[in-house]
């Protein structure tokens, strides 16, 4: 197990991966808001996941630096993508944005904690 990025440039994928999804959920398009009112997430909590993305963007870069934080990083964004999947699961919400979205990003961040952490 390596505690820095190893290649880095796929955890800088994945952070600008997720940057989109922050910038977007900003000023969410009909996708993401008919994703997060398919689910039956509350519109008052949507500024929550922008939060939640955000930090996991400065922990996946700040962690080619600092040793440990890139992997917690990228873990909380599988967990994060992990619950979003039980969200669509449980609401039976199995539309495209679940299984593009949700199991594209899911499957994007665990092969970026495998790969860059876990393969030597």
């Amino acid at each position: 197990m390596t505690l820095i990025a190893d290649p880095w440039w796929l955890s800088v994928a994945l952070a600008a991966a997720l940057l989109v999804d922050v910038i977007l959920s900003i000023r969410p398009p009909a996708f993401i808001r008919d994703c997060l009112n398919g689910v039956g997430f509350p519109r008052a909590w949507w500024w929550t996941l922008i939060a939640i993305k955000s930090t996991a963007v400065i922990g996946l870069l700040a962690g080619l630096a600092v040793p440990g934080v890139g992997l917690a990083a990228n873990a909380g964004v599988v967990a994060y993508f992990i619950c979003a999947a039980v969200a669509h699961v449980r609401a039976k919400f199995f539309g495209p944005a679940f299984w593009v979205n949700c199991l594209g990003f899911l499957a994007f961040a665990v092969a970026t904690l495998v790969i860059c952490h876990f393969v030597a």
